[in-house]
């Protein structure tokens, strides 16, 4: 399917997607995220993609935030619906089995940054640069950022960065524990694919339970993380993938793992 504001391209069982709106430095409207919904969607469920990765198009900005031209003329009604538009689509990420890494080749600002904290983990360009300035605008970020910020980082950082509207450098995003790995421009994206094909070699419903119990994990108490862990744990007993994971390793061979 083709979208007007997306590039979408699978390879070697890792989808890539790229928002392309350089002209407006790939700023996030109410198309943007409808077709990022309709995307991811379809990725989730297609057994031939086994990764996925959000980038931006151009070389100034992953996203530079939400398309402030169609904000500026919201009631507060429509600025509700938006929020929560968005917010559909951050969570979409999260429960999504496949894992979901960004990789951020310029401005992560407003939305672009809660875009990038909704992914699993964050790559980033030297050139990157991180921050909320919603604040500076007089509303707050509102697509999940104050919240998967503060988890990341805990509420003293995230209340300077978000309070300040401070922008930061890759260097600081990952000091702060926001940006896994920082890399040359031109590195960027092959090291993100690197860490995807390393990812999707692994056994498909292993990752996808890992995923989940991390992130559900993360809104229980430790002793109810324990149960959901032990729970996914055994489930995983029941397939295909594991007896073949174990038959592998015993037989010293390559897994040919098939997510069942």
């Amino acid at each position: 399917m083709e979208y007007k504001n997306l590039l979408v391209e699978t390879s070697h069982c890792i989808t890539t997607l790229t928002i392309n709106r350089p002209e407006v430095l790939n700023s996030l409207n109410s198309d943007v995220i409808r077709e990022m919904e309709s995307a991811l969607s379809r990725v989730d469920i297609d057994t031939a993609v086994r990764a996925v990765i959000v980038t931006g198009s151009g070389e100034k900005a992953f996203v530079a935030g939400a398309d402030i031209k169609e904000m500026y003329k919201m009631s507060a009604f429509e600025a509700h619906d938006f929020a929560r538009c968005g917010q559909r689509l951050m969570l979409l990420i999260n429960r999504m089995r496949k894992p979901v890494i960004a990789a951020v080749n310029g401005y992560a600002l407003g939305g672009g940054f809660e875009l990038a904290l909704a992914c699993d983990f964050i790559y980033a360009s030297e050139k990157a640069k991180f921050g909320f300035p919603e604040v500076g605008l007089g509303i707050i970020p509102g697509f999940g950022g104050t919240q998967n910020l503060a988890r990341l980082i805990g509420p003293n950082r995230a209340n300077e960065l978000v309070l300040s509207g401070r922008v930061i450098t890759a260097a600081k995003a990952q000091a702060w524990g926001v940006v896994n790995e920082v890399f040359v421009p031109e590195e960027l994206l092959h090291k993100t694919v690197e860490t995807a094909l390393e990812i999707s070699g692994k056994g498909t419903l292993g990752v996808a339970s890992a995923k989940d119990v991390i992130v559900n994990g993360l809104n229980m108490t430790k002793e109810d993380g324990f149960r959901y862990e032990a729970s996914l744990f055994g489930v995983l007993f029941a397939t295909g993938d594991q007896r073949e994971g174990m038959g592998a390793f015993l037989e010293k061979r390559p897994a040919k793992f098939e997510g069942k």
